[in-house]
């Protein structure tokens, strides 16, 4: 018995082609095609700097034909764009294209010419039966490797999973551009998602009956008893960031991150209602009298102080302003060392809380703890991320991981992670199943150490929407994350995107209304309330909104639905 022959395993890089009605068609016109579609193949310039080189096998397959690339991932991607766009000078012929990467192997046949098999060509194959005429299908592998490219991004649309021979589930991606492909729905996957559809939305009916009663809860609970539209709620503060006092002035990112923190704190109290960051801190550096600001902010009181850190030594002093007679309340200075850090917050917290009267209905909130170098290290990332470039984002990134590395149970720095590879993802600098994948998972670790820490939730939130399509799981996340911190406007954010985008207006421009309420100032805020009035059809409500808007900001971009930060 002759030794069996050697085969040789490598990597290929398949386009799988098929002309779509080919077996109704007569004989005479079967091949008329076959050759038309080799003369259109066998002319693009992927096709010809392949052959030239050596680095193309192709095989035959009846109806159609599949090439083998052994140069890169990208070649077979191409080929098929360039044979799309050469279709249409051939309207008679109706494709469908399949691409895999994966192992073939390189065999001599019967009549001693190479051929090729494997496992790569297989898989290929069951890409392209998923697909109708002009579609370009590929693999899961090969959308992995073509989205670290940026040119390939855009032409990337993840299909999910298909069902092909045997039971078998693929994950698949169309690949299509305005010029050439097909970007409907195939026929197989449109079937399945009917039918998945009638389940899918009763499920997400019983889901949004129950976030529009926390919705309706909320509004109840924060309608404030005022005699006039314009009253300013007596028990109301903003935060002020507080100046930098250190000797060489390099800890302003320390000095921001203890006003955001106590900002935070004191607005976890339901009875308080607290100016949000981004309208607090839009006077930093300005030179704007206490009482102006309070009115701009529709405030009652304002906490000022500063903040000197020197080595493991903080001195921290605070003080409470009443706006309308412009006078102090309440004023305090803390020498401490590092380690006391979360014991001074809360103090200011329970201090101001004492001073304004205010009467809690349960356990005064407490600062979230951890070692002093990890908070340290923690509030820089906070800054860093806040630049949205690329840069800041990987030293962000870098920073919450050094923090984790001291304390890996500081829930706010896996939440930290997962906003940042959240905002990564929908900037593109992240490939989106990667950059989902990623923020899920950090998401998820902080809500391990802290189920009740309502921002993870509303990212997750987040994430089911835009990553997973999953209104369902969108609903369930936000309706917690509303119950635990209704005053969170990155809860109120994400819920808004959410109802708005399933026609519940009214519910979505009520958490608009709140969070204009915690951040009067903020631009982006306002324009999406201003959007979401124009949306409801209150049109007069809506052009006061944006004029307000142009007012604060002429140059303002004409966008909504922004992340606040």
């Amino acid at each position: 018995m002759p030794a069996e022959e050697q085969t040789r395993l490598q990597i290929g890089h398949v386009l799988f082609i098929d002309i779509v009605g080919y077996s109704k068609l007569l004989v005479n016109e079967q091949s008329g095609l076959l050759r038309e579609l080799n003369e259109l193949v066998s002319g693009t310039r992927e096709f010809r700097e392949a052959e030239a080189e050596g680095k193309l096998i192709r095989l035959p397959t009846g109806d159609g034909m599949a090439l083998v690339f052994r140069t890169d991932p990208e070649a077979p991607a191409q080929c098929a764009l360039e044979i799309a766009r050469a279709l249409k000078e051939h309207p008679r012929i109706a494709l469908r294209m399949g691409i895999h990467s994966g192992p073939v192997n390189e065999v001599v046949d019967v009549n001693q010419r190479q051929n090729i098999a494997g496992a790569g060509i297989n898989m290929a194959q069951r890409v392209m039966d998923c697909g109708d005429a002009g579609h370009i299908f590929v693999s899961k592998h090969v959308a992995e490797d073509l989205e670290q490219h940026d040119r390939w991004r855009p032409l990337l649309h993840d299909l999910g999973s298909c069902e092909v021979k045997h039971g078998v589930r693929i994950e698949i991606s169309n690949l299509y551009s305005d010029e050439v492909g097909n970007p409907q729905l195939p026929k197989k996957l449109e079937a399945v998602r009917k039918h998945r559809a009638h389940v899918r939305w009763a499920a997400v009916a019983i889901g949004l009956l129950v976030l529009g009663a926390v919705v309706a809860a909320f509004m109840i609970v924060s309608r404030r008893p005022t005699t006039s539209v314009t009253a300013i709620p007596e028990k109301s503060i903003a935060v002020l960031p507080f100046v930098d006092m250190s000797a060489g002035k390099d800890q302003e990112y320390f000095s921001d991150g203890i006003s955001e923190e106590l900002l935070n704190l004191l607005a976890k109290i339901p009875q308080l209602q607290v100016t949000a960051r981004t309208s607090s801190f839009a006077f930093k550096g300005k030179e704007t009298g206490i009482p102006e600001i309070a009115r701009t902010l529709h405030v009652a009181h304002v906490l000022e102080g500063s903040v000197r850190k020197a080595g493991n030594s903080v001195r921290i002093t605070a003080q409470l302003i009443k706006a309308g007679t412009d006078t102090h309340l309440w004023s305090q200075t803390y020498d401490r060392k590092l380690d006391d850090i979360f014991a001074i917050q809360d103090e200011i917290a329970a201090d101001v809380v004492k001073q304004l009267k205010v009467t809690l209905l349960g356990a005064a909130p407490k600062a979230r703890a951890t070692d002093p170098e990890a908070y340290a290290l923690y509030l820089q990332a906070v800054q860093l991320g806040r630049q949205f470039t690329a840069e800041p984002f990987q030293q962000s990134d870098a920073l919450y991981r050094k923090v984790l590395a001291i304390d890996p149970r500081y829930a706010p720095a896996w939440y930290g992670l997962a906003r940042n590879f959240g905002n990564e993802t929908g900037q593109g600098l992240l490939p989106g199943k990667e950059g989902f994948a990623q923020a899920r998972e950090a998401a998820v670790r902080a809500l391990a150490i802290d189920p009740d820490y309502a921002p993870a939730h509303a990212q997750l939130g987040w994430i089911a929407m835009y990553g997973d399509s999953d209104l369902v799981g969108a609903a369930q996340h936000l309706e917690r994350a509303l119950a635990l911190d209704p005053a969170d406007l990155r809860v109120l954010t994400t819920s808004v995107t959410l109802l708005q985008s399933l026609g519940r207006l009214d519910e979505a421009l009520a958490l608009e209304e709140a969070a204009v309420r915690r951040d009067p100032v903020n631009v982006t805020t306002l324009f999406n309330l201003g959007y979401h009035q124009r949306m409801a059809g209150r049109l007069d409500a809506a052009i006061s909104s944006f004029r307000t808007v142009l007012s604060m900001s002429p140059s303002v971009p004409h966008r909504a639905e922004h992340e606040p930060e």
